[in-house]
């Protein structure tokens, strides 16, 4: 049984870094250990390009956490976005293993080369001006909650699609012999890493990115001068988030992870744990029972005290948690 949340605010981190690990083994087992003892909760990647994650605790906690993720090889300068939440966001902890921290599938090094860095004060001006190409660099469903005013959806279903994207919109985003500057910004700045890393690859040379991504821009940038529109998609319990780093007004879709705005509650397929418009025609009968039961056992555990430790929004497909 897990013990009953406490009630103070709860901080949370979201941070990566690209460094070269040669032994993520070694790594993962203290990490998980000093994780366990603060009773820190969320997911942390490590891979032999790096590390990346979004964990919560209380304030002591992450930032002993954050000192020790500070002191592996080559991460002193850990890219980190700190926001709070009244209870815990994650239901468990979980250090893995993986190829890489963000899934592209490219061989590609942002420790070598990479797009130039835009601090959020900068941004508007860059993307305001008529010869910047805007890119998101999320996934469809994260950029149907919320994106830059002008700014261009890949529709990819993963990031991994992106590479594919970019090769078959190349000629219409650079065709007749065009240069022209490219601007992309993604959840917390990792994607672009890696985005801007592969358009420099494939021969574009003026390539900027949003430094500390969507998450520092809301941080920062007031509402009153923000061209950002709707709210930011984020990996935790939250589901998503707005300007100040507030909580947003979206709720998760049991059944498929897809965040839902007010509008799609009034869905005739929408049904609290187990359906939402998106995933009805998708799931078979036999499924949606299934889901019925964990819903079920969710909200029994939730009038117990209890957290109920099953499939959660920390598991999200092949993501990025920033």
């Amino acid at each position: 049984m897990i013990a009953r949340e406490a009630a103070q605010p709860v901080t949370v981190a979201a941070l990566y870094r690209f460094a070269r690990f040669t032994d993520c083994q070694g790594l993962r087992a203290p990490l998980e250990r000093l994780c366990r003892q603060q009773n820190v909760r969320g997911t942390l990647l490590l891979a032999p390009e790096g590390i990346n994650g979004t964990i919560a605790g209380s304030g002591e906690a992450i930032a002993l956490m954050l000192r020790h993720i500070g002191g592996l090889p080559d991460c002193t300068d850990l890219e980190v976005k700190l926001s709070s939440a009244t209870k815990m966001p994650f239901h468990r902890m979980k250090v893995r293993i993986k190829r890489e921290i963000v899934t592209m599938g490219e061989a590609v090094d942002p420790r070598k080369i990479v797009g130039t860095y835009v601090d959020a004060m900068d941004w508007n001006a860059l993307i305001s001006d008529p010869d910047t190409i805007v890119i998101d660099a999320r996934n469809d469903y994260e950029v149907s909650v919320g994106t830059f005013a002008g700014a261009i959806n890949p529709k990819t279903a993963t990031f991994r699609d992106f590479p594919t994207w970019f090769r078959s919109a190349r000629d219409s985003l650079l065709g007749n012999g065009r240069q022209p500057r490219v601007a992309m910004f993604c959840t917390g700045g990792i994607r672009c890493e890696k985005s801007t890393a592969f358009l420099k690859q494939e021969g574009v040379e003026d390539v900027h990115h949003l430094s500390g991504g969507i998450l520092k821009y809301l941080e920062v940038v007031p509402e009153d001068t923000s061209l950002w529109r709707g709210e930011c998609f984020v990996f935790d319990e939250r589901v998503t988030v707005g300007h100040g780093l507030q909580r947003g007004t979206h709720i998760l879709c049991r059944a498929c992870r897809r965040p839902l705005s007010p509008k799609d509650l009034a869905s005739l397929h929408y049904e609290a744990g187990a359906s939402c418009g998106a995933c009805h025609s998708l799931r078979s009968d036999k499924q949606r029972a299934s889901y019925r039961e964990r819903h079920r056992q969710e909200l029994l555990a939730s009038q117990q005290g209890r957290s109920h430790v099953g499939q959660t929004i920390t598991d999200p497909p092949d993501e990025s948690t920033t």
